[in-house]
């Protein structure tokens, strides 16, 4: 199935300043998750662009990325607790939502979507658009996919629209029901490529400090929870054996320990170091020689677009949108889930090759992720959105159900 946005034309861009209020709704905020960091750059990006910008999380929200401040975006919590739903949430965004008077409140993960939905019936606003951020509606810790999706069906009428970070995931939604193909669009994550360039001088002095400096270095980044399955990204790594390698894990979560012990069991621990929870992301990529990501289930990472940007060759799984970044064969190499064997041998195959040609797999990603990532791009494709939605005013009660989007639904790029 094909989903997909047509660009914007230099006169719309030229002439789409100053459009309106957005309310960007999220489960969550705070630097560290893929979700969270699109919405905060989605935020910049329409500041930039002439809209005004607020943003609301269901929960509190963790430390915010450096010079976020700076920006003046108001940024609000509804009180929420993970697990444990808060109706006085609903009267609070309705609060908002009157006080702020948006023209599109863009909701973004599971929770706010419905929460989006439901406040909707209390205060109207315009327009409605949900972003999917993950191939499916499984929460972090315990898996409610079949629940949310009947929940999102059910509820339906009250979105305009939604959108996924991929067309493996736009895919999954509509095949299960929880999204009709109508009303799909996929709007994949975005970065700013340039900050990603390599540096060699934070590459010299953080391979120092690492004390990496003779090594060839991998780096993984992200949650350490089941979802990114570091153990078996671990195990692949213990049968490498003694080489002069070393695999930097930079993120936090729940798996800290246990994937310490495991590290410890596998006699690897004098070739793993957990960095913890990092913002000199870029910096970290100059270290690496290599990228790898050993998921279990992903939507479009946007650590595999950031590793892309920084012309790193990467091994991953080929689950959700890894297969959209990472072209196997010609930026990296991608194997199946939960196989450390087959993780293992493209770890052993990336470092085998001449250096020359792991540049060449650098090369290609990097030129991949500027030519179909760049977040320019995906800031025209959201202006284009909202635009169209609002053109129809009158919210989802006056939304013709069965009309598609005909002036922006293209072919997949």
């Amino acid at each position: 199935m094909e989903f997909g946005l047509r660009p914007m034309t230099a006169t719309e861009r030229h002439t789409s300043s100053g459009t309106g209020r957005v309310l960007l709704l999220s489960t969550n905020m705070g630097k560290g998750g893929g979700a969270e960091e699109q919405v905060i750059a989605l935020a910049y990006g329409l500041q930039a662009r002439g809209w005004e910008a607020r943003i609301v999380s269901l929960l509190p929200p963790s430390p915010m990325p450096p010079g976020f401040e700076e920006r003046g975006i108001p940024l609000v919590d509804l009180g929420m607790r993970p697990g444990s739903p808060d109706p006085r949430a609903l009267r609070r965004l309705g609060a908002l939502v009157r006080e702020f008077r948006p023209s599109v409140i863009h909701s973004h993960m599971v929770h706010a979507n419905l929460l989006a939905r439901a406040v909707r019936l209390l205060e109207p606003y315009p327009v409605l658009v949900c972003t999917h951020h993950n191939l499916t509606m499984a929460g972090v810790r315990r898996n409610w996919t079949g629940l949310f999706e009947v929940a999102h069906r059910l509820t339906d009428g009250l979105a305009e629209h939604a959108t996924a970070i991929c067309h493996a995931a736009a895919d999954y939604y509509v095949r299960r029901g929880a999204v009709p193909a109508f009303k799909m669009s996929v709007v994949p994550n975005g970065i700013e490529c340039d900050r990603y360039r390599p540096d060699p001088e934070a590459r010299a002095r953080l391979r120092h400090a690492f004390e990496v400096d003779d090594r060839f270095v991998w780096l993984a980044v992200g949650r350490l929870e089941t979802q990114k399955a570091y153990p078996t990204m671990l195990h692949a790594f213990a049968r490498l054996g003694d080489g002069r390698r070393t695999l930097l894990v930079c993120g936090k979560g729940s798996r800290r320990d246990e994937l310490a012990a495991l590290v410890d069991a596998l006699g690897i621990g004098d070739r793993v170091q957990f960095l913890g929870l990092r913002d000199d992301i870029p910096s970290l990529l100059s270290v690496a020689d290599g990228f790898c990501l050993s998921s279990d289930l992903e939507g479009l990472p946007l650590v595999l677009l950031q590793a892309s940007a920084a012309a790193l060759p990467i091994v991953a799984t080929d689950v959700g949108g890894n297969g959209e970044v990472v072209v196997d064969g010609v930026s990296g190499y991608l194997c199946a889930a939960g196989d450390p064997g087959a993780f293992a041998e493209n770890l052993a195959r990336v470092e085998a090759l001449p250096a020359s040609e792991r540049a060449a797999l650098g090369l290609a990603g990097q030129d991949r992720v500027r030519g179909q990532f760049e977040a320019e791009r995906v800031f025209d494709r959201w202006e284009m959105l909202y635009r169209e939605l609002l053109a129809h005013e009158g919210g989802a009660a006056r939304w013709p159900r069965r009309r598609a989007l005909a002036s922006v639904a293209g072919s997949r790029k």
